[in-house]
C-alpha cells in the first residue's frame, strides 16, 4: 500500500460542560478505534485554553499545538453538543483557528449529543462549511444521541455503541479494502 498513509483519527471533544455527553461519545469512539488498532487521539477542549478567534494572525502556543495535531491526522471526528439547532461555538472557534493545511481534504465525521430529537440536522451548516471552504470529505452518517441513548450510569447503551461502530466503519470507506482490521467481536 505504498503512498497511502496509515489512517489516524483526531477526535475533538468540543463541549465545555463538566458533565458532557458528547465527551462520553468521544471516549467511546476512541476505545472503538483503538480496539481496531487505529491511532486515535482525543482533544478535550475543556482542558485547552485557546482564545476566541478574532481574525488576526496572532497564534498562541495552544493554537499552534492544536494545528499540529490537526495536520498530522488523516481523519477528524468532532464530538459536539447541539445548542440552539447548531454545534456549539467552541467547535466553530477551533475551525476558525485552523487553516487549509490543517483541514484540506480531511475526512470528517460527527458525534452529536443533543437534548431532543428535533435538531438532528443541526450539524449540516458546520459540515457544509468544512466541505465547501476546506474540501473536507464529510461522512454522510453521523451519530446523533439524546439522553435516552445513555444508561443510568451515563455510559452509552448497546444501540448507541453499535451506531458508533457503524460510523467507524463508514469513516474509512474511501480507503482501499483491507487497510483496517474489522471491529473485534465481543
Amino acid at each position: 500500500m505504498s503512498g497511502i498513509a496509515e489512517p489516524s483519527v483526531l477526535i475533538v471533544a468540543t463541549s465545555l460542560d463538566a458533565s458532557s455527553r458528547s465527551f462520553v461519545l468521544a471516549q467511546e469512539m476512541q476505545k472503538i478505534l483503538t480496539d481496531r488498532r487505529v491511532n486515535a487521539a482525543l482533544i478535550d477542549l475543556r482542558t485547552c485554553s485557546i482564545p476566541m478567534c478574532d481574525g488576526s494572525d496572532t497564534e498562541d502556543d495552544e493554537v499552534l499545538r492544536l494545528k499540529a495535531l490537526f495536520r498530522e491526522n488523516t481523519h477528524l471526528l468532532f464530538a459536539v453538543p447541539v445548542y440552539n439547532w447548531d454545534v456549539n461555538a467552541a467547535a466553530k472557534n477551533v475551525v476558525e483557528w485552523m487553516g487549509g493545511a490543517e483541514l484540506n481534504g480531511k475526512t470528517v465525521g460527527f458525534l452529536c449529543a443533543a437534548g431532543g430529537k428535533s435538531s438532528y440536522m443541526s450539524v449540516m451548516s458546520f459540515a457544509n462549511s468544512l466541505m465547501l471552504d476546506f474540501r473536507c470529505w464529510i461522512v454522510p452518517r453521523f451519530v446523533y444521541a439524546t439522553g435516552s441513548d445513555f444508561d443510568s450510569s451515563g455510559a452509552v447503551n448497546s444501540d448507541l455503541h453499535d451506531r458508533l461502530i457503524r460510523l467507524s466503519d463508514e469513516m474509512f470507506e474511501r480507503l482501499p479494502k483491507g487497510l483496517l482490521p474489522p471491529y473485534p467481536a465481543t
